[in-house]
């Protein structure tokens, strides 16, 4: 097979014009390279390179070519495993954009008496937001009207400076709308640093590790307590372990993977499925949804039961939704690369989060202005 000649938006999206397409694939491309390089050795032992991770763009996938979706909850794990209660989660979770961090967020909108009618859910990563803006800021503000609300103002977006603010007055709540992701740690930069990271192969006093919490916690590619953070890792090292080349699918993205409402019920016995929506995205790679019910079916979201309960959060039907990523591996059997003896470790342990950022953003840095960088190695640090 040949190679990819760009890399493409995230959902196959069609708000790019050529400008903001060669952009794009630069960011995508370089963030890639910087990962199959990984960390400095003098800062980061036994964590480079990562030479099963490749670039579609640089190297061929070969015709043994598999897919594997890896698929998450995007219910916050770790707001679960510290709640009381099912309510005391669900109310924690729907507080603040800060702790959903599963690559998904979201936002409810409730009527004069508190009875939920929509939940908005996205997916996408800041760093398209930020491409997007710098080559086609109109789009941006056109964007945000049509999804969050026609009082969009420019200077709601952007600085003074023209500076796109993606944590502005219409996506920094879980009330006023979800335009992208904010949460710190959910950007794509993250999601390409720690698919590479779980390629490295463990073999560790004799015995190669296997199980999501032992690779995570020796690879330190994220947060053991998140659903999707060891759940990618394992998936990657279980192709990696088949001794294959592995990298992303293109698109490269999160993606909305489904919605169970199984044991959910309306109050006319209509299909609750039925209500799921998606707003952004082709077919296969879906990256906004709206969970909301028809004003002429003369009920809200909030008179749907699951399991008997009322929806009373938009959390409750977070615990239904999977987040995906695809991987590729080729060239099955084939690979060369010997696995490392040791664990990660930092030197010194106060590495700051922007150490891999200069670099992710240097490949358009030739089309933008300078600015600062989303991190791509947020979620190893957290």
């Amino acid at each position: 097979m040949t190679k990819l000649e760009a890399y493409g938006p995230p959902g196959n999206l069609d708000d790019f014009d050529g400008f903001g397409r060669k952009a794009w694939n630069a960011f995508i491309s370089n963030t890639v390279d910087t990962a199959v390089k990984g960390p400095d050795p003098n800062e980061v032992l036994h964590d480079s390179p990562r030479p099963q991770f490749y670039n579609l763009t640089s190297a061929d996938t070969a015709g043994d070519a598999i897919r594997a979706a890896i698929s998450w909850t995007a219910f916050p794990r770790i707001i679960k495993i510290t709640s009381s209660s099912d309510v005391q989660r669900w109310e924690r979770a729907d507080a603040s954009r800060d702790v959903q961090d599963e690559y998904c967020e979201w936002s409810v909108v409730r009527d004069n008496t508190n009875t939920i009618t929509q939940v908005t859910f996205t997916c996408e990563g800041p760093e398209y937001w930020e491409v997007l803006a710098e080559t086609n800021p109109q789009k941006v503000i056109e964007l945000y009207r049509h999804h969050i609300s026609p009082d969009v103002r420019p200077e709601d977006l952007f600085s003074p400076t023209g500076r796109y603010q993606p944590r502005n007055k219409w996506n920094d709540s879980t009330s006023h709308g979800a335009m992208h992701l904010v949460q710190r740690n959910n950007t794509l930069g993250a999601e390409i640093e720690l698919a590479a990271a779980a390629t490295i192969r463990r073999v560790v006093n004799g015995t190669e590790l296997t199980t999501e919490q032992e690779l995570i916690a020796c690879g330190k590619y994220g947060a053991p307590e998140r659903n999707s953070d060891p759940h990618i890792g394992a998936g990657v090292n279980a192709l990696a372990r088949q001794r294959a080349d592995i990298t992303l699918a293109d698109p490269v993205g999160l993606y909305f993977d489904d919605l169970s409402t199984d044991g959910w019920e309306t109050p006319d016995g209509s299909d609750p499925k039925s209500y799921w929506t998606y707003l952004r995205g082709d077919t296969e790679h879906r990256v906004r949804a709206a969970y909301r019910v028809p004003p002429e079916k003369g009920f809200s979201v909030g008179d749907i039961t699951i399991a008997g309960r009322p929806i009373r959060f938009g959390s409750q039907i977070a615990d239904f939704i999977t987040i995906k990523l695809t991987g590729i591996a080729c060239r099955l059997g084939r690979s060369t690369a010997e696995p490392q003896t040791s664990c990660v470790e930092f030197l010194p342990a106060d590495m700051p989060e922007e150490a891999f950022t200069a670099e992710a953003f240097s490949a358009y840095g030739n089309f933008l202005d300078p600015r600062p960088a989303v991190s791509s190695r947020s979620s190893r640090v957290a």
